[in-house]
């Protein structure tokens, strides 16, 4: 009797089975939060409906920045080609949005063919019109970088409120359509010119909720001299923390991302570092894509709910026949309010609820009448699906990056420091006198074999209690040399010979000197005696 209930019971608590991410994320989105969106409006206050490309596209790198600040000149330093639409110049020459993708024939789509194609993620751009598919094209072109991730290269920001409004279509809500499917945003700013126009404040705000995907680049930093350099990072940083309000402080890679002599080399090896740890960050976007799908549908679900109460808690409020427009002013008007008794109802955090001003405009243009009661089931529903199918979600995704832990960006520039004397750290540090005959040691030896035999040696060897004595006086942690101790100590008898002390003491000095130590002892610092030590 009632076994319908039972069943119903049992699909609640019985997550439903998916062979991807991907797959989970499509049948998820429109079995369970898209009735939700299309109940409520989502779409017309919010953000265009979800489809299975925006689930399936690789990676997408979005560049905003100033005009000249050197974004198509980075997106050419990273493919080492030029890409078709390309335009370099020191006045605004990118007057368009150019996504550049893969493809095996090189060539431009315009904006009206790209919207139509229901391979690529930007069919719901339809709806910025005319004026901005005219400045939106897709340049392919066959490159090994692009195989792995896009990127979007945007129309330089200008300062003043004629270039803005002469656009033609609202450029900070395009940014902001494009922040919620891209994987990374790379602000660049250039090093001569730090002022932060009114339209790039904007569109900053316009990033709010998007923080985390956000990387910052000072680029141009080789044309400027070293203490010149520290005024304007700190500059930099001061002007951010106006705009973005957030507690931690913002990641920013100075460098000069471009293939030409640096002008004043000084800080050759901070920019190398820098680009490093950008080309880090960048790489490992196709490992985590899965992850940042699901963290941004989590996202979009939550402002789904919010957006759910707001609009049934005005409907409950709208009276039915008579004094409608008042009601309308008035409900806008104490909008504020009403967020806030659904913060308190719900237990809501204030940071899930959309803006304020923004929702108020937009809400003006609406018969308030016409929208939906509170129905629990398609709420109950997005609950489930946060509550039980996200977790089985999350296995998935590590299951993912399992079985695919070399998924990264490679070619052009990233390649290029990757083998050869010009990778990062090349012959420094522990890596010094790789391509030597000589042991790199022996420079030193001389020194150290004072030292050793001040320790009372006995059958050439040094205990470990006396070569402690000496360590501890580099003053580096225990934990270190008790590192530096298992790298040295080859043959593991607990004692060091003349050789292995030595190496002790070269590896201390690589990390009194700022260097990592490696995991396992490079075959170039293995000591002379010990190299026919079978392993």
């Amino acid at each position: 009797m009632f076994s319908w209930l039972g069943t119903d019971d049992r699909r609640k608590k019985e997550p439903e089975v998916f062979q991807t991410v991907s797959d989970g994320l499509k049948k998820l989105y429109k079995s369970k939060l898209l009735p939700l969106e299309e109940h409520y409006r989502f779409h017309e206050f919010h953000s265009p409906a979800l489809e299975d490309a925006d689930f399936d596209n690789k990676p997408m790198v979005l560049l905003v920045g100033q005009y000249s600040t050197g974004k198509t000149s980075f997106i050419r330093y990273l493919l080492e080609q030029d890409f078709p639409g390309m335009r370099i110049g020191p006045e605004p020459t990118t007057d368009s949005f150019i996504a550049v993708m893969h493809g095996d024939i090189e060539g431009l789509v315009p904006g009206n063919a790209l919207v139509v194609d229901p391979k690529k993620p930007f069919r719901k751009l339809n709806a910025f019109g005319n004026a901005f598919l005219n400045r939106f094209v897709c340049a392919q072109l066959p490159n090994p970088v692009l195989e792995s991730i896009s990127v979007i290269d945007t129309p330089g920001i200008l300062s003043g409120e004629k270039q803005r409004i002469s656009r033609g279509y609202d450029f900070a809500a395009v940014l902001e359509w494009f922040a919620e499917r891209v994987d990374r945003i790379i602000l660049l700013f250039d090093a001569h010119k730090l002022d932060i126009s009114d339209e790039f404040s904007e569109v900053i705000r316009a990033l709010k909720n998007h923080e985390d995907k956000i990387r910052v680049v000072l680029n141009k930093a080789d044309q400027i001299e070293t203490q010149q350099l520290m005024r304007v990072y700190g500059a930099l940083m001061w002007s951010l923390g106006k705009i973005v309000n957030t507690p931690e402080v913002i990641r920013v890679y100075i460098g000069s991302f471009w293939s030409q002599p640096l002008l004043i080399p000084d800080n050759r090896k901070l920019f190398e570092a820098e680009e490093q740890d950008l080309f880090k960050d960048i790489q490992s976007l196709p490992r985590n894509a899965a992850l940042r799908k699901l963290n941004d549908l989590i996202k979009r679900a939550r402002l789904a709910k919010v957006h759910a109460y707001i609009i049934s808690s005005l409907k409950k409020e709208m009276p039915s026949v008579f004094g409608k427009e008042n009601k309308k002013k008035e409900l806008i008007n104490s909008l504020g309010e009403i967020y806030g008794r659904i913060e308190r109802e719900h237990q809501i955090s204030p940071g899930d609820f959309p803006n304020l001003k923004k929702m108020q405009e937009q809400l003006q243009a609406h018969d308030l009448n016409k929208f939906q009661p509170l129905k629990m089931k398609l709420l109950d529903s997005v609950d489930d699906m946060l509550a039980h199918d996200i977790a089985q979600l999350m296995v998935l995704v590590r299951q993912e990056e399992t079985q695919r832990p070399n998924q990264v960006v490679k070619g052009g520039a990233f390649d290029g420091t990757l083998n050869g004397p010009f990778g990062h750290g090349y012959g420094e540090g522990a890596g010094e006198g790789i391509d030597e005959v000589e042991w790199v040691v022996a420079r030193d030896k001389p020194m150290y074999d004072e030292i050793f035999y001040t320790l009372s040696p006995v059958n050439g060897k040094v205990t470990g209690a006396n070569a402690k004595k000496e360590m501890v006086k580099s003053k580096l942690p225990n934990t270190v040399l008790g590192k530096i101790w298992k790298l040295a100590d080859i043959d593991k008898d607990g004692m060091l010979d003349d050789e292995e002390f030595a190496l002790a003491n070269h590896l201390i000095k690589v990390k009194l000197e700022g260097h990592e130590l490696p995991g396992e002892l490079p075959s170039h610092l293995m000591p002379p005696n010990k190299r026919k030590i079978p392993e």
